[in-house]
């Protein structure tokens, strides 16, 4: 387990058990509950946690991570992902071996979305990441930034669908 943890790279030291709830934010106790089953993981299903700086993200994500990797399951927090990715590109196999390496993890945690500038190569590799993810492996996104914004954001042409709001008839 202590290989998993240092391999995960999660950035806190954050348990699930250690959730307190008693703080005003927004931590829904029997959502939290149902994901520390982990059963989320297994089915290869995405979590996102979203919310303004000082929201409670990071921590939780972290948390659930640590709780994967005590069921022995592989765990990968990518800080500077985008950066590290974009120097693999200089040799075309170096970049693929990290693509598999990412589609193989039981559980990748992508922190801060939308934080930073992105460029079309940036916005390419992470589509590349999503798309060798999307056979049945889980993802963790933290994000600062609405996800209404994400398409101006990624700068794609395609709108966002349109969600009908609580008070429309």
């Amino acid at each position: 387990m202590q290989r998993l943890l240092k391999a995960a790279k999660l950035k806190t030291q954050a348990c699930v058990e250690d959730i307190d709830y008693r703080h005003k934010r927004g931590l829904d106790r029997s959502l939290m509950a149902s994901l520390t089953t982990c059963d989320w993981v297994a089915r290869g299903i995405n979590v996102l946690l979203a919310g303004p700086t000082g929201s409670v993200k990071t921590w939780p994500a972290c948390a659930l991570g640590q709780k994967v990797c005590r069921l022995v399951k592989i765990v990968q927090r990518a800080p500077l992902l985008l950066e590290k990715l974009r120097l693999t590109h200089a040799d075309n196999s170096s970049f693929r071996k990290r693509l598999a390496q990412l589609a193989k993890v039981d559980l990748f945690i992508l922190g801060d979305f939308g934080s930073g500038a992105i460029n079309a190569g940036h916005r390419a590799d992470l589509l590349e990441i999503v798309e060798a993810r999307v056979e049945g492996r889980a993802t963790v996104l933290t994000s600062q930034l609405p996800v209404d914004k994400w398409h101006d954001y990624l700068g794609t042409a395609t709108p966002p669908p349109r969600m009908p709001s609580w008070t429309e008839s």
